[in-house]
């Protein structure tokens, strides 16, 4: 797989771990995203599984995730950062449009903004819910209070 992912994807690919034979990531640029999405949902055949989304103490990181189930079930995780100062990248929608949903609950609960999404609005929270408060991030109280 790893041979595969590579000729595919050549010096896009920044980074690979493998976790063990069955666990492949794979870190890229953000400005890649789509051009590497798009190979390996439509190329390789690979099926959409989630999105995770993680706020580190200097970006936030972004973790797609894709079985690959004709090859023995491997599964490869596409690791990309943004920045904090900035949390921004391109939506997928168009690409995977099941996307949609951890799209939107990744931006209401990390304030990560997914450009050219059609339906950013609020899908766990309450529509009263203070903007610019994001739950899941770094010094944000249980209580929603920062």
């Amino acid at each position: 797989m790893i041979e595969k992912l590579r000729e595919k994807l050549g010096e896009k690919i920044k980074e690979i771990n493998i976790s063990n034979k069955k666990r492949i990531y794979i870190t890229i640029d953000s400005k890649d995203l789509k051009d590497v999405i798009k190979t390996i949902f439509y190329e390789m055949g690979a099926r959409y599984q989630i999105v995770t989304g993680i706020e580190n103490f200097n970006n936030f990181e972004l973790l797609y995730h894709f079985s690959f189930d004709k090859e023995d079930g491997i599964i490869v995780s596409v690791k990309t950062f943004i920045e904090k100062e900035r949390p921004e990248i391109e939506s997928l929608i168009d690409i995977i449009p099941g996307i949609s949903y951890i799209e939107r609950e990744i931006w209401e609960l990390l304030g990560i903004n997914f450009i050219g999404h059609t339906n950013l609005k609020h899908f766990l929270l309450r529509e009263d819910w203070q903007e610019g408060l994001y739950p899941l991030r770094k010094g944000v109280k249980k209580d929603g209070r920062t």
